[in-house]
């Protein structure tokens, strides 16, 4: 696919950084369309000159959406939020905004589109990320039938707001909390295995029209992976069973700060496991066979937290 170009919604973020350096290792011209470009401007060294290019798009403007697609030959939408703030709503950006996508890509005759979403996304479901999340989809598809949609369970790496976010608690807090027993079930996705796959979303003719569930080599229970994170950052905390009905007291407080860890929609999304479906596509079907595992890549990227290590502190992205 060298020479093409295409048009990457989200892609300064966690996920969009390792999309935008497959693109651009593999020949792609692209662009990233994000609501503050100055704030891209780290992606152009993964390119050669003039490879990547970032441009303003906010997803409420028609204009500003036609402008980053006219031209392109493919676009991507990793837009996604897991908690809402001001005019960020899941409904504007999960919704609305990838349905404004998918049509002006549509109206500009463009057929190659990648769509990520995540595992349990229902126009039906309870919790406003994975209700929007399928809306998103179901949009999408009604514009461009072709359209690959990607599910990712949760996603790990170097930025990733999971591993980062309860290692810091670990640091500063003497216990870590098992909301609701800390039962519910992840299938953990390195994010260049999900880069790859929307590398394979772009390029692989049989995928075009389908729907992927991505995970890792293994599940783990949320107390599995705590208990993870905690032998590999060499901390000892105890871990604390917090009862469903605590949990969503402790949401609908926590979700008025300006960062909340945790909010009422992401305590019901923790009600449901977050595994790929046994009779979905996965990895597999997208070439990639051999998926990162959660125990060899956190030890890279949590050393940090470690007694003694180097504490650099980042604000993940996602």
């Amino acid at each position: 696919m060298a020479g093409q170009t295409v048009t990457i919604f989200g892609g300064s973020g966690f996920i969009g950084r390792y999309v935008v350096a497959r693109l651009a290792d593999r020949g792609w011209t692209v662009r990233v369309a994000v609501r503050h470009p100055r704030q891209a401007q780290f992606l152009k060294p993964l390119g050669n000159v003039g490879q990547i290019v970032a441009v303003r798009a906010r997803l409420q403007s028609d204009a500003e959406v036609t402008a980053a697609v006219q031209g392109a030959d493919a676009v991507v939408n990793l837009v996604g939020i897991l908690a809402e703030g001001g005019a960020q709503s899941f409904e504007a950006l999960q919704h609305l905004g990838a349905q404004r996508i998918a049509e002006i890509a549509a109206a500009e005759g463009i057929t190659r589109f990648v769509q990520m979403s995540a595992i349990g996304a229902d126009p039906d479901a309870e919790a406003e990320y994975a209700r929007t999340k399928g809306l998103g989809e179901m949009a999408v598809r009604s514009a461009v039938p072709e359209a690959v949609v990607l599910r990712p369970s949760i996603v790990f790496g170097p930025e990733d707001g999971f591993f980062n976010r309860f290692a810091v608690m670990a640091r500063l807090t003497p216990a870590l909390p098992l909301i609701g027993g800390g039962l519910t079930r992840f299938q953990p996705v390195y994010v260049g295995d999900v880069a790859d796959a929307v590398v394979a979303g772009l390029e692989r003719e049989a995928a075009r029209g389908k729907t992927f569930e991505l995970g890792g080599p293994r599940v783990y229970s949320f107390k599995e992976l705590l208990q993870l994170l905690l032998k590999t950052i060499r901390r000892r905390r105890f871990l604390v069973p917090v009862p469903w009905a605590l949990a969503y007291v402790q949401g609908s407080i926590l979700q008025l700060l300006p960062d909340p860890p945790l909010t009422r929609d992401q305590v019901k999304l923790l009600e449901r496991d977050n595994v790929v479906a046994s009779d979905a596509l996965t990895l597999a079907d997208l070439g990639i066979d051999a998926p990162h595992s959660v125990e060899v890549i956190i030890p890279t990227y949590l050393e940090r937290y470690r007694p003694g290590g180097r504490f650099v502190p980042q604000t993940p992205e996602t």
